[in-house]
């Protein structure tokens, strides 16, 4: 499930953490490769231990959880603190997974990447391709959004960073260990969810079916978290 999530950072959020990781150390992206992504790795990466990074990342974890669709979405258990990355020149991310099992250095904090997340901090009128391209059974979804725009995917789909050829592709990165590990069960609920809304939207949140429908969603909730 492949989930685009609008304007998690407003314009001022966006300037913000573009203030904060501008003016911070960059290095090779390779920094937090596994041997297959540094074979087809080639950007900039933040260096993650420093503050700029981090408070950075706070800023974004906050506005995740404000956003009701990113938590209807991943249904989030652990986030791995934001990364920042860029890609200029030519520069891209071949094919690869990423892997399944994300440890936090110099510390003992590890999730199970069930999602992949990147959230855009550049407008795409900016640069010229970057397109995030995640293949999945219906092919390739490409994926290009606006500054502040966020996007969820399953971590363990192939997907690539097309070659930037002009100007400069600046982004976040984080994985999600979901209260869902199944992504086909994640799906079901998110669609439920979506479906509740709608209709508590047209009948009034005390209406009989909807408060039956919710019921059924926190059971199937309680079922399959893993929480």
């Amino acid at each position: 499930m492949l989930i685009a999530i609008p304007q998690v950072l407003d314009a001022d959020g966006v300037a913000r953490v573009r203030a904060l990781i501008d003016a911070g150390e960059w290095v090779d992206g390779n920094a937090t490769s596994g041997p297959q992504a540094a074979l087809a790795k080639r950007n900039e990466q933040l260096a993650e231990d420093q503050p700029a990074a981090v408070e950075a990342g706070r800023i974004i974890l906050d506005a995740l959880g404000r956003t009701p669709l990113f938590v209807a979405a991943a249904l989030p258990l652990k986030v791995f603190p934001p990364l920042f990355n860029r890609y200029a020149g030519g520069q891209d991310f071949g094919i690869h997974v990423d892997n399944a099992i994300r440890l936090k250095r110099g510390s003992d904090f590890r999730i199970r990447s069930d999602l992949s997340a990147t959230l855009f901090l550049e407008p795409p009128e900016a640069y010229d391709g970057g397109e995030l391209v995640v293949e999945d059974l219906f092919g390739e979804q490409r994926v290009k959004l606006g500054a502040g725009d966020c996007v969820v995917y399953p971590a363990s789909s192939l997907h690539r960073v097309e070659p930037v050829t002009r100007g400069v592709r600046v982004a976040s990165f984080f994985w999600l260990q979901s209260m869902i590990r199944d992504d086909g069960e994640r799906r079901i609920l998110f669609d439920l969810d979506r479906a509740i809304q709608r209709v508590g939207a047209e009948k009034g949140q005390g209406d009989r079916a909807v408060i039956e429908l919710t019921g059924v969603y926190h059971n199937l909730l309680r079922r399959w978290a893993d929480a």
